[in-house]
């Protein structure tokens, strides 16, 4: 095997997770190391690390207090190798502070493996207080927002727009119900390398079944460049709902919209 050849899912995957959660750091000349810190829990995935890395490298642990617990465990990974940092780095793992500036690689790469990465180490699966299934990311990183975004789409058919939170400028992305389902058995395929508690909740999400009664999320149809000329050459929302195949609603707000400049042309082709 080549080490970080991001064509084999293991190795797309341990990017992913490494990019999200590890830290690449320079020391004088040659120095430096990288080290992935997490919860002792969930040191089963730290030591496929190290299996699959043919340069020497540690695991150790230590106990320390944080916000949410006096006597925290975690385990901790580190690489010394110029050679493996080297790849690491060039594949697009950063030196230093990372969270805005990493992005997918460049080169081939198992994109559902590399997406279960970043999200076992930055995101979450498993249902809400509401028992609805659910599987999110939290990220400072535009570009890897965007990608799971558009990756998911094509999966789930569900549209996310990105949008970073006014409190501290993350990206909260999430997706729910039957959207999560689809997600969920897509990334978290059988044999997978993730962490054990994130498949088992994954796997556990096909249970969900919609209530009777409960409506089914709506997904909204965006208009094309043909549409919004058309509609303003109808200039009548209840002609151009018949037309379109579209509400009388939705017609007479987007006409609305483009009236009075609240929206722009698209520019998109049919």
């Amino acid at each position: 095997m080549t080490f970080m050849d991001l064509e084999d899912p293991r190795y797309a995957y341990m990017f992913g997770f490494l990019q999200a959660d590890g830290h690449l750091a320079q020391g004088a000349g040659q120095k430096g190391r990288l080290t992935v810190e997490i919860s002792y829990r969930d040191i089963g995935i730290l030591e496929e690390f190290r299996r699959l890395t043919p340069y020497n490298s540690t695991i150790s642990e230590r106990t320390r207090t944080t916000n949410f617990s006096e006597s925290h465990r975690s385990a901790i990974w580190t690489l010394c190798s110029l050679e493996a940092r080297t790849t690491l780095a060039e594949a697009g793992l950063p030196y230093g502070r990372k969270s805005t500036r990493i992005k997918p690689p460049r080169v081939p790469f198992s994109r559902p493996d590399y997406l279960r990465g970043v999200i076992d180490a930055d995101g979450s699966v498993g249902y809400t207080g509401q028992g609805f299934p659910f599987v999110s990311l939290t990220t400072a990183s535009t570009a890897i927002g965007a990608y799971l975004c558009h990756y998911a789409k094509k999966v789930t058919g569900a549209e996310r727009l990105i949008a970073r939170n006014a409190r501290d400028g993350i990206y909260n992305i999430l997706y729910a119900k039957e959207a999560a389902q689809a997600l969920g058995a897509h990334l978290y395929y059988p044999g997978c390398l993730s962490l054990e508690r994130k498949r088992a909740a994954a796997d556990s999400l096909g249970a969900w079944v919609r209530p009777a009664g409960m409506r089914a999320a709506h997904t909204q149809r965006r208009w094309k460049e043909w549409e919004d000329r058309r509609l303003l050459e109808l200039n009548d929302s209840t002609a151009a709902a018949e037309e379109l195949g579209r509400t009388k609603r939705s017609c007479h707000l987007r006409l609305w919209r483009l009236r009075t400049g609240k929206v722009p042309m698209q520019t998109d082709s049919r």
